[in-house]
């Protein structure tokens, strides 16, 4: 059973699945752009004591498996085959869980350091970015669910209209 019919309320669950990959593989691009060619200073949560190059590649290497799963995601959808979706909906869960961790901890870190304009706006944006990115995830969750329960192990799985 399916937990969603349609995304967006208009477009089919495949077409969302397919919508999803393409945002995945535009975000991540221009995140690595942003990443590769700025001098933002950035450090992990945990192990705050690495070197911000090291980190910057963790992120780009990081960024390049997202794009990369991303593309795999489209095929999926475009060629009906259940497997093909896992990497991004197993992905896209453990996304969702750390960016939530990541965004309250930056916000308490601006509430700390005296800003608390800026720790506002980061939880409220990044939180509602948060929940976009979590409908997408049950968009792609649903096609996951529709195939399985439809067969879908390739070209030869029957369609749906």
């Amino acid at each position: 059973m399916t937990w969603l019919d349609g995304c967006c309320c208009c477009i089919s669950l495949r077409a969302g699945t397919i919508l999803s990959g393409i945002l995945g593989m535009i975000i991540g691009l221009v995140t690595m752009i942003v990443v590769l060619l700025t001098d933002i200073k950035m450090q992990t949560i945990i192990i705050d004591t690495l070197d911000s190059e090291i980190v910057r590649i963790i992120l780009a290497v990081n960024l390049a498996m997202t794009i990369l799963i991303s593309l795999v995601l489209i095929l999926g959808a475009l060629w009906q085959n259940k497997y093909l979706l896992l990497p991004w909906v197993v992905l896209g869960i453990m996304l969702v869980v750390g960016m939530v961790i990541s965004i309250i901890y930056t916000a308490i870190r601006f509430y700390i350091w005296g800003d608390p304009t800026t720790g506002t706006l980061y939880l409220i944006v990044g939180l509602l970015g948060n929940a976009i990115f979590f409908y997408l995830w049950l968009v792609v969750f649903s096609y996951y669910q529709l195939l399985k329960e439809e067969g879908g192990h390739g070209f030869y799985a029957k369609t749906r209209y």
